[in-house]
């Protein structure tokens, strides 16, 4: 768990621009987590899972919008896949795509104009946290 917080901190800090932006510009900054041993998996796996009981979600792709002209899409064959996507503010576009099963995929996007997509084959776990201008 150290791990994770470790990554997206770092991740944060990497991403983050060197300089301003123009006003009137549109950007993103996206961190991607994706677990580097079983335990992180499990942790990741754990979030997910107390996201969806949090959210009343009881299916295994579920999409959540909160907002204007957001636009996604969840495709899963297999067994045993989640995935979530949850959306706050405007323009966004995200899919994930699952095959294989025992993929577990949360795509969270803020702001506005982001876009993410993600593909899983095969007992992959990650999480994807965008914010967008």
């Amino acid at each position: 768990m150290k791990t994770l917080a470790l990554a997206a901190a770092f991740a944060s800090a990497v991403a983050l621009p060197l300089a301003p932006a123009a006003a009137g510009s549109g950007g993103q900054v996206s961190i991607n987590i994706a677990p580097q041993n079983a335990q992180e998996e499990q942790a990741l796996r754990f979030g997910l899972a107390v996201f969806a009981l949090a959210q009343d979600i009881d299916a295994n792709g579920h999409v959540t919008q909160i907002g204007a002209n957001n636009a996604a899409g969840i495709a899963q064959g297999g067994p045993n896949n989640q995935a979530i996507i949850h959306q706050e503010g405007c323009n966004h576009d995200g899919s994930i795509t699952q095959s294989g099963g025992h993929n577990a995929h949360g795509l969270f996007q803020f702001g506005c104009n982001t876009s993410g997509h993600v593909n899983q084959t095969g007992g992959q776990a990650g999480l994807t946290l965008q914010f967008g201008w």
